[in-house]
């Protein structure tokens, strides 16, 4: 069973009472784009990673208005996408394993664990300018192995405006090109390792009509096969190799993030098709996921979706979720509905390789 979203992104941390307004970071441009792993430029978010002393490190990142994967959602009032600011922690976990805990370059990294909770919202809206990110950062776990650091867990506290906004969690394993060579090899009977860049992708039925998850642009979708059972709901991964932002660059397994994104869409319709909550009013304010095995190229990838009770007091416009609290006021002063949780697993040849936990919050006009 997939460990409680609380357990996930809370923790004591060395960062637990530094001060969001210190140190100074810059926004003036983003770092190399071979720090965080990104081919495209365009795909940087990180601007700045300074550190704290011990474990803890502050960051920086600069979220665009627009952007035609992280900003293409019929969500209105438009709020930034969680998913970026979880992309730009993932980023600042990637930069400080190079610059401060000296992770090779030619290493490989693996993801563990992927968690962000949103705690405000309404802080979270688009604006007229870019949004500068701040993020404290405290590494716990950290694994050594002959005095190299082999994977740790990053843990975040997430500020806009000098305003709280959320908490992260990026959960990273570091192989030298050896040694993951001989995992994935073993994790595959073997069997050669295949690379998006040439492997041929069958799409097996129908592509959704966008708006059914929660998206404007076809090219965004990466479900297909919709299918409803009572509070269930079942789907085909649609990997697209040539995506910009999901495929920055080649793979030789289904990136988590890829995993991340259909958990997200999946949970919009399954939240429409049981609850009637449309994916322009549903905010992913609370998305966790724990990795248990690479997601392989080669078989068909299932993705399930179910409801699940959420955990929900009385109270004006308070939210309690798994993660803390989301205050938002309804429109008429009056309570809102209570959050709506969707458990997602994500399987190959009938085994989990992921469970993604969303906790979804509608937004009111």
């Amino acid at each position: 069973m997939q460990m409680p979203v609380r357990h996930l992104l809370n923790g004591d941390t060395d960062t637990a009472t530094a001060h969001p307004d210190g140190p100074n970071l810059d926004y003036e441009r983003t770092l190399d784009r071979t720090v965080v792993h990104r081919e495209s430029l365009a795909e940087v978010f990180v601007t700045d990673t300074q550190p704290l002393g011990g474990d803890a490190h502050a960051a920086a990142a600069q979220l665009p208005r627009s952007h035609a994967y992280y900003g293409d959602h019929l969500l209105r009032p438009r709020l930034h996408d969680p998913v970026l600011l979880l992309e730009a922690c993932r980023q600042v976990g990637l930069a400080i394993a190079h610059t401060h805990y000296g992770v090779p370059f030619d290493h490989k990294f693996v993801l563990t664990t992927l968690g962000i909770n949103i705690t405000r919202p309404e802080r979270m809206a688009v604006g007229t300018a870019p949004c500068a990110l701040r993020m404290l950062c405290s590494v716990e776990d950290k694994r050594v192995k002959e005095g190299r650091v082999v994977g740790y867990d990053a843990r975040f506290r997430l500020f806009v405006d000098g305003t709280e906004v959320g908490n992260a969690v990026v959960g990273l394993r570091f192989k030298s090109p050896a040694s993951y060579g001989a995992l994935r090899l073993s994790n595959r009977s073997g069997a050669p390792v295949p690379s998006t860049e040439t492997f041929d992708f069958a799409v097996t039925g129908e592509v959704p009509a966008p708006y059914l998850v929660g998206r404007s642009n076809g090219d965004n979708v990466v479900l297909t096969g919709l299918a409803g059972d009572g509070d269930a709901v079942s789907a085909s991964l649609r990997v697209l190799p040539q995506h910009p932002s999901l495929f920055d660059h080649a793979q030789d397994h289904l990136p988590g993030m890829v995993l991340i994104e259909a958990g997200r869409q999946l949970a919009l319709n399954t939240l429409m098709e049981v609850q009637g909550t449309s994916p322009a009013k549903a905010y992913p304010a609370e998305i966790t996921a724990t990795f248990t095995s690479f997601g392989e190229l080669e078989p068909r990838t299932e993705v399930r979706a179910r409801t699940a009770p959420a955990t929900a007091e009385e109270g004006e416009g308070v939210y309690y979720t798994q993660g803390g609290i989301v205050e938002f006021i309804a429109p008429t002063g009056g309570p809102e509905q209570s959050p709506a949780s969707v458990e997602v697993d994500v399987l190959q040849r009938g085994a989990s390789i992921c469970r993604i936990d969303v906790g979804l919050v509608r937004i009111p006009a």
